[in-house]
């Protein structure tokens, strides 16, 4: 049984803005400036969708050393230097926000300050604050479920009755783990990578799409399927 959409929770890198192909550069960047080579493609595989901490704690497992403070304040002030130069909205975002007729949040793995970056110079920040929720708000991130639960609390909306928008396998588990619903968003430009698709695929979200401006479409055919099903319904 499909379930109704009372709140759609939009995660922030990859879904509302183009950030991960910018992100992913300034990681290998700074990975190498302390001797630890790896490629675009093999750290968007391994680190997309989790926190620069949960990434920090990676290294840490399967190399035993941690980035330097200097490193990583130098890696966070390239990163935004860089989007506020090059940062885009994710096309089509605009068009969806307008049409959505449920409220909708952000709950990124990011810290607040990126996100807040993110959405200033993409023009978004106005359409979500001050419902902006953050990895660092809760005790466990991306997979746990913890953080979209955390935003379900606070916007008041039951966990059911929530849908995600997930461009991650950390962040498609995460919703699951939630007992949320989940659609991945296949329209960043890192989702075009050889086998990104099918990656997310097998994680079963409900649904795959690749254009923004599909989304308010996509809810309003849910909510007619329901509507079909419900006792009493007439039509």
């Amino acid at each position: 049984m499909k379930r109704r959409t009372y709140l759609v929770i939009f995660d922030c890198d990859g879904v509302l803005v183009d950030s991960e192909p910018l992100s992913i550069r300034v990681l290998v960047e700074g990975l190498a400036s302390i001797g630890y080579r790896i490629d675009e493609a093999t750290a968007s595989e391994r680190f997309l969708g989790h926190s620069l901490a949960a990434v920090q704690g990676m290294l840490r497992d399967e190399l035993g050393f941690d980035l330097p403070t200097d490193r990583l304040e130098a890696m966070r002030l390239s990163l935004f230097e860089r989007f506020r130069r090059e940062l885009k909205p994710m096309p089509g975002i605009f068009e969806a926000l307008d049409r959505l007729a449920v409220p909708f949040c952000v709950a990124s793995s990011s810290l607040p300050e990126r996100i807040r970056v993110s959405l200033e110079v993409t023009g978004l920040l106005g359409r979500f604050a001050p419902n902006i929720f953050s990895a660092d708000m809760v005790q466990r991130g991306k997979p746990a479920p913890d953080l979209f639960l955390h935003a379900a609390e606070r916007m008041g909306v039951e966990p059911a009755a929530c849908l995600v928008i997930e461009d991650s396998a950390p962040g498609i588990a995460a919703a699951r783990n939630a007992g949320m619903r989940v659609f991945a968003f296949l329209g960043g430009s890192h989702a075009r990578q050889p086998g990104y698709r099918e990656r997310l695929g097998r994680l079963g979200p409900e649904r795959e799409f690749d254009d923004m401006r599909r989304l308010p479409d996509l809810l309003e055919a849910n909510a007619a399927v329901i509507a079909e099903r419900s006792p009493g319904h007439i039509g």
